[in-house]
């Protein structure tokens, strides 16, 4: 929901030595409510409900400069962001920031103080939503994706549009204080939509924030759109120097668009990590309802041999969820 707007005439003379032709400072904000249930045969975890709201307010600004160039600076306030784990109160509200320098010629140049995506992590999300990270921590349950590395004090360039449909991006971060000395690393992407309803992903890149493990890491997506049915499948898969520790997610999710309000879901993903003794495969299935800015969601889903565990000492997990965004 858009707050407020803010007239601005001279927003950029703090960002660079030149002056803008004008400039406009935005503030939208979110929020939303939230009840969740765990039920699961693991006894130290059945029946953990629990009640959770989300806000934020993000602060974006920007304008043209006298050479054509445009600049904007955005600054997210979270008072749920406890990122920041040090006695400074400022980590625990201040969220993802990031100021960009873009032209329709040169395209756009981003660098992310925090909360960027990379190039090839912009693209990662599973077809049918990450539904894994539900259950990351969930009763022994282990997070399963490793993408290429978007840390804090990342850059990221994306090219104006080469031809009809096709958009390149890259990015780079320089390790050092955000990966306890690993070497740089850097991602490649890009996105065709070049055929009405086609959207084609692919992405490649590199993690190298530990200093005894480099992992390289591809996803590729694949959206078609036919009337209110839209097909997803996606993979992602992480090739690491460290023996037995490859993991690949492959997904995929159909949507079906009721009416102009509502909307249902049904999506699958399966973990292969060399580490685990078996598979984890996961599905869910959701609705969505929008009516006057506000979203009501619900949702159920199941994960099967969530541990990675033998499938005899394996545990399986269903969560229910309610949720109410505005």
């Amino acid at each position: 929901m858009n707050i407020k707007k803010i007239g601005m005439t001279a927003l950029a003379a703090s960002l660079v030595s030149t002056s803008v032709f004008a400039g406009e400072l935005t503030v939208t904000g979110s929020a939303s409510m939230g009840w969740e249930n765990y039920t699961t045969t693991n006894a130290a975890r059945n029946n953990n409900k629990g009640l959770s709201m989300a806000n934020n307010i993000v602060f974006s600004g920007g304008g043209e400069l006298d050479n054509g160039l445009t600049v904007a600076v955005s600054y997210e306030l979270d008072d749920g962001d406890n990122s920041g784990g040090d006695a400074d109160a400022d980590d625990d509200v201040w969220d993802n920031h990031s100021v960009s320098i873009s032209s329709d010629s040169m395209g756009t140049l981003t660098f992310h103080g925090h909360g960027g995506d990379s190039a090839q992590s912009a693209i990662s999300a599973s077809a049918a939503g990450n539904v894994w990270d539900n259950f990351d921590g969930v009763g022994g349950v282990t997070a399963a994706r490793v993408n290429s590395l978007a840390a804090d004090d990342l850059l990221v360039y994306t090219t104006p549009a080469l031809i009809d449909g096709l958009s390149l991006s890259a990015s780079y971060n320089a390790g050092g204080k955000s990966t306890s000395g690993g070497e740089s690393s850097t991602s490649y992407a890009g996105t065709y939509t070049g055929v009405d309803g086609l959207t084609v992903s692919y992405g490649v890149g590199d993690n190298n924030s530990s200093t005894t493990n480099n992992i390289e890491v591809t996803s590729w997506k694949v959206a078609y759109a036919y009337g209110p049915i839209t097909a997803t499948a996606s993979n992602t898969e992480s090739d690491a120097t460290t023996a037995n520790t490859d993991v690949e997610l492959e997904s995929m999710a159909v949507s079906y668009t009721v009416s102009e309000n509502l909307s249902v879901t049904y999506g699958q993903e399966t973990i292969s990590d060399q580490s685990h003794a078996v598979d984890s495969e996961y599905s869910s299935i959701s609705a969505a309802y929008t009516s006057g800015g506000m979203t009501i969601s619900v949702g159920h889903q199941v994960a099967e041999n969530g541990n990675g565990a033998a499938a005899d000492a394996d545990v399986d997990y269903n969560y229910l969820t309610l949720g109410f965004a505005f």
